[in-house]
């Protein structure tokens, strides 16, 4: 699982060290694997922050710790919320070798609208 969160920034210094701050929370709870604060070579004003996890299941622990919730939380709603932000991997490669991974997303994922994911809304 890989979350993904875009910032526009006007001062990098407090923004770094809140991103700092946020990175060493994260990589402390169980299933974090890394994190990258990146910023565009194009754009100043444009960073990302990227967090990689084990899974959804600890991207999901992982921002339950009340620091996280505290510190973490509010520093990543300042992300600009108009693009995804988390992602699943779908192709994993490295030296030598390259794995798919089997979609976490239910099969009618692109064809159930928000709300009716419990059954339909009139009986049949």
């Amino acid at each position: 699982m890989l979350l993904i969160a875009r910032f526009t920034v006007t001062d990098p210094e407090p923004f770094t060290a809140r991103a700092e701050r946020a990175l060493g929370l994260l990589l402390a709870q169980p299933g974090c694997v890394r994190g990258l604060l990146v910023r565009s070579t194009e754009d100043a004003g444009s960073w990302a922050l990227t967090v990689e996890f084990e899974s959804v299941a600890a991207y999901r622990r992982s921002l339950s710790p009340f620091d996280v919730r505290t510190e973490v939380i509010p520093f990543l709603a300042e992300a600009d919320t108009t693009e995804p932000a988390a992602f699943e991997v779908v192709v994993e490669a490295a030296p030598g070798s390259v794995r798919r991974h089997t979609s976490l997303l239910a099969a009618d994922a692109g064809t159930v609208r928000l709300g009716e994911a419990a059954g339909p809304t009139t009986a049949r």
